[in-house]
């Protein structure tokens, strides 16, 4: 049974639902964005999105993440903080009428990043504010686009069939997970659960396909240096300086991994693929003494097919033989450090595009969008490599576009997301196929 016999539904009847819901589109955006779900504080927003799928008719699950349950798991990172409060939420279709489709997991993250200086925003971070049209316009806050948007999207695609009286012939579950911003555990302990599908889209906000995303490593490096007085800092060792070192040759790596012939086949055309980052360095006691202690926090980039434990040893090894060097040439050992690992340990993976879950998305693009939709090799890492690596399950990132995430003045287009949500609500209607609703 090919997927037009399964989808009984015009892409023009589609497009007219999805339409007649913008306005409350726009407003679920603005309440997400006006719940400030920061690491820790996932709370609100996943009690808007457990009322959302009761809305929809949908069975509501909330549970915590069980780390016991995945900390032996290959996809495991090492947690932030506990998760006690912290909950996922799953909307679950099991349909009424004869199962005749495909099953699909709809996956979204509800964390959103810190906002950095208040100040440099032009409103308020966690105050949505619309520019332009109040329907097409864009929508500026933090988490508009990473990725309260694709949320929105893949509940309101739902919602759009609803309204035209049917129900997914499979089934559908409507994943809003916490921390995807440090560790991917809220979407490993989704799989954990046991939740599987034919297969998984994340609406990370970028209006095409994703073919690869990066591998990605946070590190940390405490340096303990030798504390002396100001007036004869010479005759100590500073050890925010040598931290400032040892950054430095960790970007030694970073240019070797991002030589044209170290790349990976899927990054040959990246300006930069490789980038790392040094998010947050801290040290010194007090202005007048030699800092004895620094401590820097670093994002590393790495290409698929390659391990953490690998890039692990690669740094630390590059490390060791950094500092052995400096010993020889200095004549004091002095100086110490350890490198350690909290948050993100994420394999990278290249996505089958050729595969028909994927093939589905993009021509549903093409119906809706009227034109081919774009691939992209990401830099980053999202939450597709647990489908991917360990569910077996065909997944990417399509969603709504954006621009300045992570970054100040964070907006969405409202045009952009009304497009995803028909995108999706006929690859949904095609995938799944549909029956009619129950009276």
């Amino acid at each position: 049974m090919d997927a037009q016999t399964l989808n009984p539904l015009t892409e023009q009847q589609i497009l007219d639902a999805v339409a007649a819901l913008q306005p409350a589109s726009v407003a679920l955006l603005s309440d997400l964005v006006a719940q400030p779900s920061l690491l820790g504080d996932e709370a609100g927003a996943q009690a808007l999105m457990a009322q959302q799928f009761a809305g929809l008719g949908l069975k509501v699950h909330e549970f915590e993440v069980d780390e016991a349950k995945i900390k032996d798991h290959p996809g495991y990172s090492p947690s932030i903080l506990p998760y006690a409060g912290r909950r996922n939420v799953v909307g679950i279709h099991q349909p009424a009428g004869p199962v005749r489709g495909k099953s699909l997991i709809l996956n979204g993250h509800i964390d959103v990043v810190p906002v950095g200086t208040d100040s440099l925003w032009s409103t308020p971070p966690f105050a949505p504010r619309i520019e332009g049209h109040p329907l097409t316009g864009r929508l500026y806050g933090r988490g508009s686009a990473d990725m309260k948007a694709g949320i929105v999207a893949y509940t309101q695609a739902f919602r759009a069939l609803r309204n035209l009286g049917y129900e997914p012939a499979a089934p559908v579950y409507l994943q809003s997970v916490v921390e995807e911003e440090c560790t991917g555990n809220g979407a490993l302990a989704c799989l954990v659960e046991g939740y599987t599908a034919d297969a998984a889209i994340i609406p990370e906000p970028f209006e095409g396909v994703m073919s690869a995303q990066m591998g990605v490593m946070w590190l940390t490096i405490d340096v303990h240096g030798l504390p002396v007085h100001a007036s004869v800092a010479h005759t100590g060792l500073s050890a925010i300086g040598y931290a400032q070192q040892m950054v430095e040759w960790l970007r030694e790596l970073e240019t070797a991994w991002n030589r044209p012939a170290n790349r990976h086949a899927c990054y040959a055309g990246h300006p930069h693929p490789i980038n790392f980052n040094l998010g947050r360095i801290s040290g010194g006691e007090w202005t007048s003494s030699v800092p004895t202690h620094c401590r820097v926090d670093m994002r590393l980039g790495f290409y698929p097919g390659r391990t953490p434990a690998e890039v692990r040893a690669e740094v630390e090894a590059h490390l060791a033989a950094s500092h052995a060097r400096f010993v020889q040439q200095s004549g004091s050992d002095s100086l110490k450090y350890t490198v350690s690992y909290q948050g993100f340990q994420a394999q990278g993976c290249v996505v089958d595009v050729q595969q028909p879950a994927i093939q589905a998305l993009m021509q549903a693009h093409r119906d809706i969008a009227g034109a081919e939709p774009p691939l992209n090799a990401t830099p980053a890492t999202t939450d597709v490599r647990f489908f991917h690596l360990y569910g077996q399950i065909p997944s990417t990132c399509y969603g709504p576009n954006g621009a300045d995430i992570h970054g100040i003045d964070e907006w969405v287009s409202l045009a952009s997301m009304q497009r995803v949500t028909a995108v999706l609500a006929l690859y949904i209607a095609r995938w799944c196929g549909l029956n009619r609703r129950p009276a």
